[in-house]
């Protein structure tokens, strides 16, 4: 007679008494990890190098008896500091809520019954069930051990994974890569072992991604020119006979103006926001810098089941060696009906009923409505057998079982001394003794040849599993029955596809399935075109150029019966080959492909957790459409980011000119703005409308044809603001200062008046605000102009144009902020050459389009 505890272990946790330990012991949860304090991050936005560099000047401004300089430049490095951390703490806080959605369910055994629950809702003595590709959510004593293999590198370091025997334990944060088991758990939350180390992976710092490398890279290339043109200016200045500390204040505060230092945050909220909204339409990002990955894909390696179709699989035809039976039935709903020969429905219910030994999946009622339960092929087997009038398998009768695994197709359990298979007919039927002869063969491709989804039991007498292994012999099986599962397609998916075609990313079904199943479901989804091409995993090219030059077609193809390390080649010869690959995967064996990839995407809902921690984006729905959505707001935000990096970049050749024409002529002509009057402009024309660029919305156009850049920074953007734009601009605010100071009876190497000169500068100043804040009009797009995009589609940056329009007229209206800046209110004359300065930019911009736009329709 069985102990209370044994009965305990086989039917779990009453759901009474795991709510009672949950409300005593609280949720599966680690403690939160350690945040930096919000003022340590403001702190390190205040000290870093360029503000250091800031710090200093406001401390030789006070030093030189220049309070008010010294007042402004301190009010320069709040602002711009307080800027920067806002952008970085919003960013980590998306970041952290994109983290909370990403799905942690974990089988467990209450009242006897298998059932789903949160990770969080584990608690002591819980008996879980594991299977291969789950993440252990908690510590857990083996209570019976199938194949298992446990990869421990997270807590270990060492990446061979381990093989536990019943009685050990597994823990928290570990990962099931092969086989299945049974486990009690011994410790939650902060007791498991996890949590004793949880402190030395906060330590660990993620390296910078290619992203983040790129842009400090960009930072550092302006700031060493920024450097170069302070430590000239400064020696201009000596020369000039400026005091030593008047010099030196002058070329560091040069310095400093022109470095983009807000640019990275920046940056990185844009991405933040292209994740967010990627999570609305059920695609989460792991890796941000994976955004802009994202938008320059052309190349889709897609799963067939649960991305193309709806996962929800249903047995329609039973095929057996008395005859077929046909199913008919709602769902997963148990109610339904079969219809065929006594002696056919009978035998396919002896098959049924062998094949629940390999299963634990099974329908359930969910308020009134029936849902899957566990993997939806098994619980089309549960369903079947219900239909079929077949009593419920006592797990008791099972002594051994083989999981399955993508190389051998099939799993195996022995029950009561017989052992039964499940798997893929191709991968069964070679072992089998009675294989109904061509019958059988004919079936399973007349099944598939109808799109359905085929799975073959066969049975052997006695015991053919050893040391977890099924040992299999030419003969050893008697084939019982094949099953055609249909799992219909999504209903948007050749929408999606479509758009895709549009936008140049060509697409493959790379499946486990039968070639006939996958290439009528491709066919039926509009995949597959006349010129496509349907190859299993062992007819491709051995050579990896060759595959790729088979794969890499515009028609479709179908891969069919592949294997992980197909998956893996596939993914390297199409990267060979120039794409940027994105590669969909569920299984544990998948995560090697994924990370090959360009872009990993792993099944939120059906996918392994395994498959989840090697993949860059998650699809929470499985739907193939959200790879599409992905794809789209990845170029989006990729183009935002190359629309306020053009933005910047404009500004600083705006800025920067006045002070080289100041040092080339030798001081002849007055400097047209000066340093703070710089600092003023990255605070009135560059903060709010870069943020209004990156909140851009896709456009119509956004998936017409290829992706036109594979790099944030390229020759296009670097030509158009250090070539067009930043030229016109520079020019335009040079023009309109030398014009005014000129009318104020200026000339060249004379002394100007003061009054003449403050509103020369003021008049400069209104010129380059007015032009940036055109500018940020004409960066919306790098191909349509101004007068082709409506201006209410960005309501964002229609809010910080005036905003900023606001901020212009403070700065030269308020009497002792125009003079401590150094320009006043222009005259109406110098209103109008800065109204026809944003006038002329937008001309120009708009002709540069129209020009590139002939010369690429005519070569």
């Amino acid at each position: 007679m069985p102990s209370s505890q044994e009965t305990l272990i086989a039917r779990g946790l009453s759901a009474a008494a795991a709510a009672q330990r949950l409300a005593a012991d609280g949720p599966n949860q680690l403690p939160p990890p350690r945040r930096t304090p919000a003022w340590r991050l403001l702190a390190g936005q205040l000290t870093h190098l360029f503000a250091v560099m800031l710090w200093v000047a406001a401390a030789l401004a006070l030093a030189a008896d220049l309070a008010p300089l010294a007042a402004a430049i301190v009010v320069i490095i709040v602002l711009n500091g307080v800027f920067a951390f806002a952008q970085e703490y919003r960013a980590d806080r998306a970041a952290e809520r994109l983290r909370d959605l990403l799905p942690a369910r974990v089988q467990v055994i209450r009242d006897g019954q298998v059932t789903s629950v949160d990770s969080a809702g584990l608690v002591r003595d819980d008996l879980v069930l594991l299977s291969a590709g789950d993440r252990v959510s908690a510590d857990l004593r083996l209570v019976a051990v199938h194949g298992l293999a446990v990869d421990e590198s997270m807590l270990t370091g060492e990446s061979v994974p381990v093989r536990p025997a019943a009685g050990g334990d597994v823990f928290a944060g570990t990962y099931v890569v092969q086989g299945e088991a049974e486990a009690v758990v011994t410790g939650v939350a902060g007791d498991t072992r996890l949590a004793g180390i949880q402190s030395l992976t906060e330590s660990a710092d993620r390296p910078p991604s290619p992203l983040t490398l790129e842009l400090h890279r960009l930072i550092r290339i302006i700031a060493m020119i920024a450097v170069a043109v302070g430590v000239t200016l400064a020696a201009v200045s000596l020369v000039l006979g400026l005091g030593f500390t008047e010099a030196l204040l002058f070329g560091v505060g040069v310095t400093v103006a022109l470095v983009p230092e807000g640019l990275l945050p920046t940056v990185t909220l844009s991405l933040a926001r292209g994740a967010q909204r990627m999570a609305h339409g059920n695609a989460l990002v792991r890796r941000l810098d994976a955004v802009e990955t994202l938008g320059a894909t052309t190349y889709v390696c897609t799963d067939k089941t649960g991305t193309l179709t709806m996962n929800q699989m249903e047995v329609l035809d039973v095929w057996t060696p008395q005859g077929t039976v046909a199913m008919y039935g709602d769902g997963y709903d148990p109610v339904g009906s079969a219809e065929g020969d006594p002696t056919a429905i009978a035998a396919a219910a002896r098959a049924v009923s062998a094949a629940l030994a390999c299963v634990r999946g099974r329908a359930v009622s969910l308020e009134g409505r029936w849902v899957a339960e566990g993997d939806p092929m098994e619980v089309a087997l549960d369903v079947l057998a219900r239909r079929l009038g077949v009593p419920a398998l006592d797990p008791g009768t099972i002594s051994h079982r083989v999981t399955f695994t993508s190389e051998t197709r099939y799993s195996a359990a022995v029950a009561d001394g017989d052992t039964i298979v499940l798997g893929a007919p191709d991968a069964l039927l070679p072992y089998c003794r009675v294989d109904g002869g061509p019958d059988a063969t004919a079936a399973v491709e007349r099944l598939a040849g109808r799109g359905h989804r085929v799975l073959a039991v066969a049975e052997a007498k006695g015991v053919l599993v050893q040391h977890g292994r099924l040992e299999l012999r030419p003969d050893a099986l008697e084939l019982l029955a094949v099953f055609g599962l249909e799992d219909p397609p999504r209903t948007d998916v050749h929408e999606a596809l479509t758009t895709c075609r549009q936008a140049g990313v060509r697409i493959a079904v790379v499946t486990g399935d039968h070639a006939a199943t996958a290439a009528v479901i491709a066919r039926e989804v509009g995949l597959l075109g006349s010129r496509g091409i349907v190859v299993t995993g062992n007819e491709l090219p051995a050579d990896d150029e060759q595959l790729g030059e088979l794969l890499d077609r515009d028609d479709g193809v179908v891969v069919a019966r592949v294997t992980p390390a197909d998956k893996l080649r596939i993914a390297r010869a199409l990267r060979a080959r120039g794409h940027v690959v994105a590669m969909t995967g569920d299984g544990v064996n998948d995560a090697p492909a994924l990370r090959e990839a360009d872009v990993g995407v792993a099944m939120g809902a059906s996918g392994s957790d395994v498959a989840r921690a090697a993949a860059d984006l998650v699809l929470l729905d499985d739907h193939f459409a959200s790879i599409v959505t992905a794809i789209r707001l990845g170029r989006a935000t990729f183009s935002n980011v190359r629309r306020f990096l053009t933005y910047h970049l404009t500004d600083n050749v705006a800025e920067l000119t006045p002070f080289a024409v100041w040092a080339l002529s030798g001081g002849s002509i007055p400097l047209a703005i000066g340093v703070l009057q710089v600092l003023a402009l990255d605070i009135g024309t560059d903060m709010l409308p870069a943020l209004g660029l990156g909140v851009e919305p896709p456009g119509r156009r956004t998936l017409d044809g290829p992706a036109r850049h594979r790099r944030i920074v390229d020759r296009a953007l670097l030509v158009r603001a250090f070539g067009i734009l930043g030229p016109v601009e520079a020019l335009l605010a040079m023009a309109a200062f030398l014009i005014v100071l000129t009318g104020h009876g200026w000339q060249l190497g004379a002394e100007p008046t003061s009054a003449g000169l403050a509103i020369a500068s003021g008049t400069a100043f209104a010129v380059i605000g007015l032009a940036q804040l055109a500018n940020a009009f004409a960066c919306r797009s790098e191909r349509s102009t101004v007068f082709e995009i409506p201006p209410a589609r960005n309501r964002a940056l229609i809010v910080a144009v005036l905003a900023e329009l606001v901020l212009l007229a403070v700065f030269l209206g308020v009497p002792q902020l125009s003079a401590l800046l150094g320009g006043d209110w222009p005259s109406y004359q110098g209103w109008l050459f800065a109204g026809a300065a944003a006038i002329v930019l937008l001309l120009t911009d708009t002709t540069a389009k129209l020009l590139r736009r002939r010369m690429t329709r005519h070569p």
